[in-house]
């Protein structure tokens, strides 16, 4: 029976997922950005980036920085004229949770949304899992199936390449509720997966992370905008808790 009830949530939090990767293209309110719509609203949807400032983010580890900034409502991290990097985490924690979040690459851009990181290490991909955006196309140096936008970095390839060229903005959703975690990009949940079972472990130890000793252990943490040498867009940053 509980078995039964598991699988009745995980399709009813899909079907979520489904309606908020689309929701943008029916409601004439969603075309304003970095806006909650009145069902966005009444449905417990907050905004994380009000499209004016940094208000409720910080550096990874306190760093100063000086590579991101806002532009007409996009926050973005700069490729040049940079002093101090550091990757920008949410002043908040959070658990269980749906993110939709707008983001598009310049050519040859490297980037990722890490999630539940702890600021217990150097980088706060090395504590929490990174979904991964790039230039899948135009990027300088041959990429491996795991290191494709949707991915969750160095662990799971997406099942399929969704993202949009450089320069055009893609529509991310990432669900995390307990152990189960989904990857969406453009309205196709791309990449799925547990954490803490035998076969994550397996990847954890075998892989890139066998010596990040703190590396998707946390229950909840910030979600982090990588700072990979810029060259990177948000916009649309929406985040909903699930009791």
């Amino acid at each position: 029976m509980l078995n039964i009830i598991k699988r009745r949530n995980l399709m009813l939090f899909s079907a979520t997922i489904l309606s908020t990767a689309f929701l943008g293209s029916s409601l004439p309110e969603q075309e304003k950005t970095n806006v909650l719509t009145t069902q966005e609203q009444e449905a417990g949807w907050v905004l994380l980036f009000n499209g004016k400032n940094t208000d409720g983010w910080r550096g990874y580890n306190n760093k100063a920085f000086d590579s991101w900034t806002v532009i007409d409502g996009q926050l973005y991290c700069k490729a040049n004229d940079v002093k101090q990097r550091a990757d920008l985490i949410t002043v908040d924690e959070y658990d269980n949770f749906e993110l939709s979040i707008d983001w598009k690459v310049d050519k040859g851009a490297n980037s990722g949304i890490i999630y539940r990181s702890k600021e217990t290490s150097g980088h706060s991909h090395e504590t929490g899992p990174e979904y991964q955006l790039i230039d899948d196309e135009g990027y300088p140096q041959k990429l491996e199936a795991w290191q494709k936008s949707g991915s969750d970095y160095a662990m799971y390839p997406p099942n399929e390449i969704a993202a949009k060229p450089a320069g055009e903005y893609n529509h991310t959703v990432i669900l995390v509720n307990g152990a189960h975690v989904e990857h969406w990009l453009n309205g196709k949940k791309v990449v799925e997966y547990e954490f803490w079972t035998p076969a994550w472990q397996e990847l954890r130890e075998k892989g890139k992370w066998k010596n990040a000793k703190d590396y998707g252990l946390a229950k909840k943490g910030h979600i982090a905008l990588q700072d990979h040498g810029g060259g990177i867009w948000f916009k649309n940053i929406k985040l909903r808790k699930i009791n």
